[in-house]
Protein backbone atom coordinates (compact mmCIF):
# COMPACT_ATOMS: atom_id res chain seq x y z
CA UNK A 1 0.00 0.00 0.00
CA UNK A 2 1.49 3.18 -0.76
CA UNK A 3 0.56 6.88 -1.48
CA UNK A 4 -0.44 7.31 -4.49
CA UNK A 5 -2.77 4.03 -3.87
CA UNK A 6 -4.19 6.46 -1.29
CA UNK A 7 -4.41 8.98 -3.64
CA UNK A 8 -5.61 7.28 -6.66
CA UNK A 9 -8.69 5.32 -4.42
CA UNK A 10 -9.80 8.96 -2.86
CA UNK A 11 -9.87 10.66 -6.08
CA UNK A 12 -12.09 7.86 -7.78
CA UNK A 13 -14.53 7.77 -4.62
CA UNK A 14 -15.11 11.31 -5.30
CA UNK A 15 -14.91 11.74 -9.16
CA UNK A 16 -17.05 8.30 -9.44
CA UNK A 17 -15.01 7.25 -12.45
CA UNK A 18 -12.07 5.62 -13.25
CA UNK A 19 -11.64 6.94 -16.45
CA UNK A 20 -11.90 10.74 -15.46
CA UNK A 21 -9.39 10.11 -13.24
CA UNK A 22 -7.35 8.49 -15.11
CA UNK A 23 -7.50 11.29 -17.86
CA UNK A 24 -6.91 13.66 -14.86
CA UNK A 25 -3.69 12.15 -13.93
CA UNK A 26 -3.03 11.31 -18.15
CA UNK A 27 -2.49 7.65 -17.54
CA UNK A 28 -4.51 4.52 -18.42
CA UNK A 29 -7.74 3.10 -16.96
CA UNK A 30 -5.78 -0.35 -16.33
CA UNK A 31 -3.07 1.75 -14.14
CA UNK A 32 -5.90 3.32 -12.06
CA UNK A 33 -7.79 0.35 -11.61
CA UNK A 34 -4.00 -1.27 -10.48
CA UNK A 35 -4.02 1.15 -7.65
CA UNK A 36 -7.14 -0.01 -6.22
CA UNK A 37 -6.81 -3.56 -6.95
CA UNK A 38 -3.51 -3.27 -4.60
CA UNK A 39 -5.13 -1.99 -2.08
CA UNK A 40 -8.10 -4.20 -2.09
CA UNK A 41 -5.19 -6.88 -1.93
CA UNK A 42 -3.63 -5.53 1.30
CA UNK A 43 -7.03 -5.09 3.00
CA UNK A 44 -8.88 -8.33 2.10
CA UNK A 45 -12.05 -6.32 1.27
CA UNK A 46 -13.91 -5.63 -2.11
CA UNK A 47 -13.52 -1.99 -2.05
CA UNK A 48 -15.91 -0.51 -4.67
CA UNK A 49 -18.58 -1.44 -6.49
CA UNK A 50 -19.28 -1.01 -10.43
CA UNK A 51 -22.49 1.08 -11.73
CA UNK A 52 -24.37 1.29 -14.82
CA UNK A 53 -22.06 4.50 -14.67
CA UNK A 54 -19.00 5.02 -13.11
CA UNK A 55 -18.47 3.09 -9.06
CA UNK A 56 -19.10 4.15 -5.87
CA UNK A 57 -17.37 3.27 -2.79
CA UNK A 58 -18.17 -0.15 -0.74
CA UNK A 59 -18.67 0.42 3.17
CA UNK A 60 -15.51 -0.80 3.81
CA UNK A 61 -14.31 1.58 0.52
CA UNK A 62 -15.75 4.29 2.68
CA UNK A 63 -13.89 3.92 5.97
CA UNK A 64 -10.82 3.53 3.83
CA UNK A 65 -11.67 6.71 2.09
CA UNK A 66 -12.37 9.01 5.16
CA UNK A 67 -9.16 7.93 6.79
CA UNK A 68 -7.36 8.44 3.40
CA UNK A 69 -8.26 11.57 2.80
CA UNK A 70 -7.73 12.89 6.26
CA UNK A 71 -4.27 11.22 6.64
CA UNK A 72 -3.47 12.92 3.07
CA UNK A 73 -4.65 16.53 3.87
CA UNK A 74 -2.17 16.54 7.11
CA UNK A 75 0.43 15.52 5.28
CA UNK A 76 -0.10 17.87 2.86
CA UNK A 77 -0.30 20.68 5.44
CA UNK A 78 2.83 19.65 6.95
CA UNK A 79 4.84 19.05 3.87
CA UNK A 80 3.78 22.49 2.92
CA UNK A 81 4.37 24.10 6.13
CA UNK A 82 7.88 22.76 6.07
CA UNK A 83 8.45 23.97 3.11
CA UNK A 84 7.41 27.87 4.09
CA UNK A 85 9.69 27.53 7.39
CA UNK A 86 12.26 26.77 4.92
CA UNK A 87 11.45 29.84 2.83
CA UNK A 88 10.65 32.05 5.64
CA UNK A 89 9.07 35.46 4.70
CA UNK A 90 8.40 34.17 0.99
CA UNK A 91 6.59 31.39 -0.20
CA UNK A 92 2.34 31.81 -1.41
CA UNK A 93 -0.86 31.93 0.48
CA UNK A 94 -3.51 29.64 -1.88
CA UNK A 95 -7.50 30.50 -1.40
CA UNK A 96 -10.53 28.80 -2.85
CA UNK A 97 -13.27 31.83 -3.35
CA UNK A 98 -16.75 32.21 -4.90
CA UNK A 99 -17.11 34.20 -8.13
CA UNK A 100 -17.94 37.71 -5.62
CA UNK A 101 -15.67 36.87 -3.34
CA UNK A 102 -12.89 38.73 -3.86
CA UNK A 103 -14.78 42.11 -4.80
CA UNK A 104 -16.93 42.12 -1.97
CA UNK A 105 -14.79 40.94 0.76
CA UNK A 106 -11.17 41.15 -0.07
CA UNK A 107 -10.62 43.79 -2.25
CA UNK A 108 -9.03 46.24 0.79
CA UNK A 109 -7.48 43.28 2.31
CA UNK A 110 -5.51 41.95 -0.80
CA UNK A 111 -4.05 45.64 -1.28
CA UNK A 112 -2.89 45.77 2.36
CA UNK A 113 -1.47 42.60 2.00
CA UNK A 114 0.57 42.92 -0.97
CA UNK A 115 2.11 46.47 0.64
CA UNK A 116 3.14 44.71 3.80
CA UNK A 117 4.21 41.58 2.14
CA UNK A 118 5.44 41.90 -1.41
CA UNK A 119 7.47 38.92 -1.78
CA UNK A 120 4.26 36.81 -0.62
CA UNK A 121 2.47 35.03 -3.74
CA UNK A 122 -1.88 35.33 -3.65
CA UNK A 123 -3.18 32.66 -5.40
CA UNK A 124 -6.69 32.38 -6.02
CA UNK A 125 -8.88 29.06 -7.34
CA UNK A 126 -12.64 30.17 -7.68
CA UNK A 127 -15.34 27.69 -7.19
CA UNK A 128 -18.77 28.62 -8.22
CA UNK A 129 -19.88 27.37 -4.85
CA UNK A 130 -19.28 26.53 -0.84
CA UNK A 131 -19.50 23.06 -1.82
CA UNK A 132 -17.04 23.36 -4.40
CA UNK A 133 -14.54 25.47 -2.18
CA UNK A 134 -15.02 22.99 0.49
CA UNK A 135 -13.84 20.23 -2.42
CA UNK A 136 -11.10 22.35 -3.43
CA UNK A 137 -9.58 22.75 0.29
CA UNK A 138 -9.86 18.65 0.88
CA UNK A 139 -8.33 17.97 -2.32
CA UNK A 140 -5.10 19.98 -3.18
CA UNK A 141 -2.70 22.23 -1.13
CA UNK A 142 -4.95 25.36 -0.62
CA UNK A 143 -4.63 27.33 2.56
CA UNK A 144 -8.05 28.89 3.17
CA UNK A 145 -11.52 28.86 1.37
CA UNK A 146 -13.99 31.83 1.92
CA UNK A 147 -17.46 30.38 1.89
CA UNK A 148 -20.96 30.75 3.44
CA UNK A 149 -21.15 28.72 6.23
CA UNK A 150 -23.80 25.81 6.91
CA UNK A 151 -23.84 22.21 8.14
CA UNK A 152 -20.14 20.66 8.99
CA UNK A 153 -18.23 19.31 6.87
CA UNK A 154 -16.08 16.21 7.87
CA UNK A 155 -12.42 17.36 8.11
CA UNK A 156 -12.79 21.17 7.27
CA UNK A 157 -12.93 24.06 10.36
CA UNK A 158 -15.59 26.64 9.40
CA UNK A 159 -14.93 30.08 11.24
CA UNK A 160 -17.74 32.92 10.91
CA UNK A 161 -16.47 36.29 9.88
CA UNK A 162 -19.64 38.76 9.28
CA UNK A 163 -23.13 38.09 9.25
CA UNK A 164 -24.66 39.31 6.37
CA UNK A 165 -28.55 40.88 6.81
CA UNK A 166 -31.11 40.48 4.14
CA UNK A 167 -32.17 43.41 1.71
CA UNK A 168 -34.53 43.36 -0.74
CA UNK A 169 -32.32 45.30 -4.11
CA UNK A 170 -34.70 47.24 -6.15
CA UNK A 171 -34.86 49.58 -8.64
CA UNK A 172 -34.93 53.11 -7.68
CA UNK A 173 -37.94 54.24 -9.34
CA UNK A 174 -39.81 51.30 -7.67
CA UNK A 175 -42.42 51.60 -5.11
CA UNK A 176 -40.62 50.17 -2.31
CA UNK A 177 -37.63 51.84 -3.09
CA UNK A 178 -38.41 54.95 -0.74
CA UNK A 179 -39.37 52.62 2.31
CA UNK A 180 -36.57 52.24 5.72
CA UNK A 181 -37.39 48.54 5.78
CA UNK A 182 -39.84 45.42 4.60
CA UNK A 183 -40.83 42.34 6.62
CA UNK A 184 -40.23 39.47 5.17
CA UNK A 185 -44.19 38.25 5.09
CA UNK A 186 -44.65 41.80 2.77
CA UNK A 187 -41.56 40.15 0.46
CA UNK A 188 -43.60 36.81 -0.32
CA UNK A 189 -46.31 38.47 -2.12
CA UNK A 190 -43.32 39.83 -5.10
CA UNK A 191 -41.87 37.26 -7.21
CA UNK A 192 -38.45 37.47 -6.97
CA UNK A 193 -35.53 36.52 -8.45
CA UNK A 194 -33.77 33.57 -7.01
CA UNK A 195 -30.41 33.11 -5.52
CA UNK A 196 -28.10 30.33 -6.75
CA UNK A 197 -30.83 27.41 -6.32
CA UNK A 198 -27.87 24.74 -5.48
CA UNK A 199 -26.03 27.67 -3.39
CA UNK A 200 -25.56 27.49 0.51
CA UNK A 201 -27.00 31.22 0.52
CA UNK A 202 -30.28 29.60 -1.20
CA UNK A 203 -30.65 27.23 1.25
CA UNK A 204 -29.96 29.51 4.06
CA UNK A 205 -32.25 32.12 2.66
CA UNK A 206 -35.06 29.06 2.62
CA UNK A 207 -34.27 27.79 6.04
CA UNK A 208 -34.82 31.05 7.23
CA UNK A 209 -38.19 31.75 5.53
CA UNK A 210 -39.26 28.43 7.25
CA UNK A 211 -38.23 29.60 10.39
CA UNK A 212 -40.41 33.06 9.62
CA UNK A 213 -43.63 31.10 8.35
CA UNK A 214 -43.50 32.87 4.91
CA UNK A 215 -42.20 31.39 1.50
CA UNK A 216 -40.67 33.27 -1.30
CA UNK A 217 -42.17 33.22 -4.83
CA UNK A 218 -39.18 33.29 -7.91
CA UNK A 219 -39.89 33.90 -11.39
CA UNK A 220 -35.84 34.28 -12.40
CA UNK A 221 -32.57 32.39 -11.59
CA UNK A 222 -28.92 33.64 -11.25
CA UNK A 223 -25.67 32.43 -11.20
CA UNK A 224 -24.44 34.54 -8.50
CA UNK A 225 -25.29 37.39 -6.33
CA UNK A 226 -23.78 40.34 -8.47
CA UNK A 227 -26.20 39.02 -11.72
CA UNK A 228 -29.39 39.46 -9.09
CA UNK A 229 -28.25 42.82 -8.34
CA UNK A 230 -27.49 43.89 -11.76
CA UNK A 231 -30.77 42.47 -12.46
CA UNK A 232 -32.91 44.61 -10.07
CA UNK A 233 -31.20 47.44 -10.99
CA UNK A 234 -31.95 46.97 -14.75
CA UNK A 235 -35.76 46.73 -13.38
CA UNK A 236 -36.14 43.32 -14.49
CA UNK A 237 -37.33 41.93 -10.98
CA UNK A 238 -36.37 42.02 -7.22
CA UNK A 239 -33.93 40.13 -5.78
CA UNK A 240 -33.32 39.32 -2.06
CA UNK A 241 -29.81 38.75 -1.38
CA UNK A 242 -27.45 39.43 1.90
CA UNK A 243 -26.29 43.12 2.36
CA UNK A 244 -22.36 43.10 0.96
CA UNK A 245 -19.24 45.09 2.32
CA UNK A 246 -19.58 48.77 1.36
CA UNK A 247 -23.31 48.92 0.05
CA UNK A 248 -25.38 51.46 1.82
CA UNK A 249 -28.37 50.02 3.45
CA UNK A 250 -31.04 51.55 2.82
CA UNK A 251 -29.65 52.87 -0.24
CA UNK A 252 -29.99 56.44 -0.87
CA UNK A 253 -28.78 57.57 -4.15
CA UNK A 254 -27.96 55.81 -7.35
CA UNK A 255 -30.51 53.02 -9.63
CA UNK A 256 -30.13 50.91 -6.81
CA UNK A 257 -32.05 50.71 -3.60
CA UNK A 258 -31.27 48.20 -0.95
CA UNK A 259 -34.35 48.17 1.78
CA UNK A 260 -33.71 45.97 5.22
CA UNK A 261 -36.12 42.76 5.01
CA UNK A 262 -36.77 42.06 8.50
CA UNK A 263 -37.59 38.79 10.22
CA UNK A 264 -34.97 37.05 8.50
CA UNK A 265 -31.71 35.36 10.28
CA UNK A 266 -29.06 36.81 8.97
CA UNK A 267 -26.34 34.91 6.21
CA UNK A 268 -22.96 34.13 8.20
CA UNK A 269 -19.70 34.25 5.45
CA UNK A 270 -16.26 33.46 6.52
CA UNK A 271 -13.17 31.26 6.83
CA UNK A 272 -12.91 26.83 6.01
CA UNK A 273 -9.60 25.27 6.53
CA UNK A 274 -8.36 21.96 7.26
CA UNK A 275 -6.83 22.95 10.43
CA UNK A 276 -6.75 26.24 11.88
CA UNK A 277 -3.47 25.55 14.08
CA UNK A 278 -1.32 24.12 11.09
CA UNK A 279 -2.19 27.39 8.68
CA UNK A 280 1.21 28.69 7.57
CA UNK A 281 2.27 31.84 9.11
CA UNK A 282 1.30 34.21 5.65
CA UNK A 283 -1.89 32.01 5.36
CA UNK A 284 -2.55 33.19 9.06
CA UNK A 285 -1.74 36.66 8.30
CA UNK A 286 -3.62 37.37 5.48
CA UNK A 287 -6.87 35.81 7.09
CA UNK A 288 -6.45 37.95 9.52
CA UNK A 289 -6.24 41.01 6.99
CA UNK A 290 -9.26 39.86 5.62
CA UNK A 291 -11.29 39.06 8.92
CA UNK A 292 -10.54 42.70 10.09
CA UNK A 293 -10.98 44.90 6.74
CA UNK A 294 -14.56 42.62 6.51
CA UNK A 295 -15.20 43.96 10.53
CA UNK A 296 -14.55 47.09 9.72
CA UNK A 297 -16.58 47.32 6.24
CA UNK A 298 -19.52 45.04 7.82
CA UNK A 299 -23.17 46.35 6.54
CA UNK A 300 -25.36 46.81 9.35
CA UNK A 301 -29.19 47.54 9.38
CA UNK A 302 -30.35 50.73 11.05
Amino acid sequence: MTLDDLRVFVAVCRAGSLSAVARDLACTQSAVSQHVKRLERETGVSLLERQPRGVTPTPAGRLLEAAAAEGIAGLDLALRRLRELVEGESGSVRIATGATTVRHFMAEAVVAFRRRHPDISLEFRTASSSRGCFDALADSELDLAWVTLGAPVRGIEQRAVVDLPWVLAVPADDPLAARPSVDAAQVQDLRLIRLPPDSTSAAQLDASCAESGVRFTFDTSVADWDTALLLAELGLGRAVVPALPGHAVPGTEGPLRLVPVRGLRPLSVGWAVRRWDALTPPARTFADTVTASCHRNAPTLP
